[in-house]
């Protein structure tokens, strides 16, 4: 069973996603909250495996929630709910660990399966799109942001580098295995030391840390 917690102060949509997921039966709703300030108490007392997380909310805004739960050993994963598709705090959540977002006005059927998506490890957001959101961004801090982003990316090996690119290209394990020649278990694995080295959650903010460093080709 995937424990859910939604987040979000629009009591009208918490209904509807409870609704949604509720009618899955692998799916359980757990608890809510209308403000990112209770919900460490909450996961402390329900341990959900998801977090649907709204982002601007009158209180503790659902970035600063965001980040503050994936900081947590054995944290819950983190779904970013938006009316925006290039709203420049959906990357910032993001680059906190964040698995992903779904737009508020997503289908029902595809909500229930980013949900299920997202506790099987697996992001709700490819790379390609994460691309294709950040070039429609207005980036401030950029050159900064390329100077760390380079400084952490010098710590892997020439083939992992490789790697990390491809996955910020938005390449899936078959087809970086087709291009480099190396078995999908091989890549699977040179992908798990990345996120290890790097301390990073996930493919998506491999595909960040690649942009941020100006590695990917327009």
């Amino acid at each position: 069973m995937i424990r859910v917690l939604i987040v979000d102060d629009d009591p009208l949509l918490r209904a509807g996603l409870k609704l949604v997921l509720g009618g899955a039966p692998d799916i359980r709703v757990v608890g809510e909250a209308d403000d990112g300030g209770g919900v460490q108490g909450l996961i402390d007392r329900l341990a959900p495996d998801v977090v649907l997380m709204d982002i601007r909310m009158p209180g503790t805004d659902g970035l600063t929630a965001t980040e503050a739960v994936r900081r947590r050993p054995g944290a819950p994963e983190v779904v970013i709910l938006t009316t925006f598709d290039a709203d420049e705090h959906v990357l910032r959540a993001l680059r906190a660990g964040a698995a992903g977002f779904v737009l508020k006005d997503t289908p029902p059927a595809e909500i229930v399966d980013s949900v299920r998506r997202v506790a099987g490890g697996q992001p709700v957001l490819s790379p390609a799109v994460t691309k294709r959101l950040i070039t429609r961004v207005a980036a401030s801090g950029q050159d900064q942001r390329k100077t760390k982003a380079a400084a952490r990316l010098a710590g892997l090996n020439d083939r992992e580098r490789e790697i990390a690119v491809a996955v910020g290209e938005g390449k899936s394990n078959a087809e970086i295995s087709a291009t480099l020649y190396l078995s999908v278990p091989t890549v699977k694995t040179h992908v798990s030391r990345i996120l290890t080295k790097l301390d990073l959650n996930n493919r998506v903010q491999i595909a960040l840390l690649v942009h941020d460093a100006g590695l990917l080709h327009e």
